[in-house]
């Protein structure tokens, strides 16, 4: 009885039809692209055009796609919400092209003018068309920035083009990238530090006496944080891996993390977290009162 009952109510199961479930909703962007195509002059000419585009406060010249899709600290907005919109007086710019998966990263300083800020868009392009556009738009009030210790710093380093045997391969890049990242959550982690090596991270900097022995490893902050979400951005004829993430997986933590190398080694890192935190003073030291965040 007891069986029969079982079977009949496996068959009733099997009979009733499942819940029906809400159909996805298509997306109204254009669709990203596993494989773009692109070449490193078209990308070139981007970035050149996109500068240009924010110094005047206003995108109307560049190859913009109908469907692009356009976010600000990695939320989506509209395109007339984007600070793109606004003409700015650009005090530095630099760009870095991957020919590989077809994107660009812009790091824009702005020192005068109103409001100091530093800016890291991203340019996702496929054919001719820019699909996407992605900026980090960093503040007063936001994880130790300071514009001015930004720039100055900036222009004190080597950002010029590496000769060949200077190079480190796409693959080694992305394994030294990941492992700084995961050395937030993995104190025991292998990281390719190099001499003479500085951190420039929202405008505070590790090597202010330029020491020509300096460091990177210079800690990182205590507990366990996962970065996750990344996207890698490979410019392998400069020396440059930039990385888009979020801290903890935090929706609410977007990260730029931009790392330079040299013969395998890092050299240079510079960061942008627009996310309340500490504040850095003009000569790039953590301004008094506040922690320093790598301190154990």
């Amino acid at each position: 009885m007891i069986r029969n009952a079982f079977l009949a109510a496996l068959l009733l199961g099997a009979a009733t039809p499942a819940l029906a479930q809400p159909a996805p909703q298509p997306s109204p962007y254009v669709q990203r692209v596993d494989k773009p195509t692109c070449t490193r002059d078209e990308l070139k000419a981007l970035t050149a055009a996109y500068v240009e585009a924010q110094r005047k406060g206003s995108l109307a010249a560049l190859p913009l796609h109908e469907k692009a899709e356009y976010l600000e600290n990695m939320v989506t907005i509209e395109k007339a919400a984007g600070m793109w919109n606004t003409a700015l007086p650009i005090a530095n710019a630099m760009s870095f092209h991957d020919d590989t998966r077809c994107k660009t990263f812009t790091e824009i300083i702005v020192t005068e003018g109103g409001a100091p800020y530093v800016i890291g868009t991203r340019l996702y392009v496929h054919e001719g068309k820019i699909i996407r556009v992605d900026s980090l738009v960093t503040k007063p009030g936001h994880w130790l920035f300071n514009a001015n210790a930004f720039l100055k710093y900036t222009k004190q380093e080597n950002w010029a083009p590496l000769f060949k045997y200077q190079l480190t391969s796409p693959a080694e890049m992305i394994r030294g990238a990941n492992a700084y990242l995961d050395g937030f959550s993995d104190k025991f982690t292998a990281i390719p530090w190099g001499t003479p090596c500085a951190r420039l991270e929202g405008g505070a900097y590790t090597n202010r006496q330029g020491d020509p022995n300096a460091s990177c490893e210079i800690g990182m902050p205590p507990g366990v944080l996962y970065i996750t979400h990344r996207d890698y951005l490979v410019d392998e004829e400069m020396g440059v891996i930039n990385v888009f993430c979020r801290f903890g997986g935090n929706v609410t933590s977007p990260d730029s993390h931009t790392f330079r190398y040299i013969d395998g080694k890092f050299r240079q890192i510079h960061t942008l977290t627009p996310i309340p935190g500490p504040q850095a003073t003009d000569d790039g030291g953590i301004a008094r009162g506040a922690a320093d965040p790598n301190a154990s």
